[in-house]
Formats: structure tokens, sequence, C-alpha cells
């Protein structure tokens, strides 16, 4: 793809994201065009509809999801701190609106990879003796779906709760 072209996309997708975060899922397509800084047609050309757009928006989400996930790996000393620091990252305000305009759109590949990998952090946090050992990758998933898709159901000041919930050494 031309450099042109790929910041046009990025652009795109970023306007978009910002959209659909203040108006929901059905922000107007001319709003997210204006706001990239480019035409509709330019829109359209990389994004034939709406669900194109949203596909690529879920994938790049759940990029952004891998790579926070390894920077709190790299980051903290052990994969339960690891753990932790990616659920409070991930929960974050500015993500919750975006995470639930995505809960529903696809990008299965992407996602079985950030899972996977959640996974192995859970197991060595379990094998750690820091991480309660019926709790499930699931678990996390169900905690991140609340927390993230669903901001203000459950008040906030809840979440360490539940981690100190999960935490053994507790």
């Amino acid at each position: 793809m031309r450099a042109d072209a790929r910041r046009n996309r990025d652009r795109i997708l970023e306007a978009a994201r910002d959209a659909m975060a203040e108006r929901g899922m059905d922000a107007p397509m001319e709003l997210i065009a204006r706001r990239a800084g480019v035409g509709v047609g330019t829109l359209y050309r990389r994004f034939p509809d709406r669900g194109a757009l949203l596909a690529a928006l879920a994938e790049q989400y759940v990029h952004e999801l891998m790579d926070a996930l390894d920077r709190a790996v790299a980051a903290e000393p052990d994969a339960w701190a690891a753990i932790r620091a990616f659920v409070f990252h991930s929960v974050e305000k500015s993500r919750g609106a975006i995470a639930a305009a995505l809960a529903g759109t696809s990008a299965p590949q992407a996602r079985q990879a950030l899972v996977q990998r959640l996974d192995e952090l859970v197991r060595q946090a379990q094998a750690d003796g820091a991480m309660r050992p019926d709790a499930s990758t699931g678990d996390l998933m169900v905690l991140l779906k609340v927390f993230a898709c669903h901001p203000g159901v459950v008040p906030e000041r809840f979440l360490p709760l539940v981690l100190d919930g999960l935490d053994r050494r507790s």
C-alpha cells in the first residue's frame, strides 16, 4: 500500500474510532470522512461499507490490546502483575466506548491470539501461586467485557475488588 493511502486509512480509522465513541455505531460516514480530512469517496474506496470499516476497527482494537498486553508483560515483575496492569489499561474510560461499539464485531484470528496469550499468563500466574486456581481466562474475558464494554453498569471502584478476589495471596 502506498504511503499516502496508508496515511488516509489510518486517519479514517482514527476518525471513525473517535466519532463512534462519541456518537455510537451509527456515526455518519460523512462525519468520519470530514474528521479524517478525506473525501467520502476516499472513505468508501478504503471501506466499501460500514461493516468493512467496523471489521477494520475491531482488528485494530484487538491488536492494540495485544500490544498493551505485551507492554504489561515487559514492564511488570510477574504474570499476575501483568494481568492486573493489562485489565486496568483495557477498561480505561477512553477505551470503553469503542470496546462497546466493537463488542459484536469479529476479528477472530486476532482475538484468538490475544486470548491465547492471556491464557498463558493466567496459567503462569496460577503456577506462581498468585492467581486462584479455580479462575480461568474466560473469567477474565467476562471481567473485561463487563468493565470495558459496559462502562458505568458496575461502578469502576469494583474492579480492584474483583481482581483482589482473583488474587490467591489476598
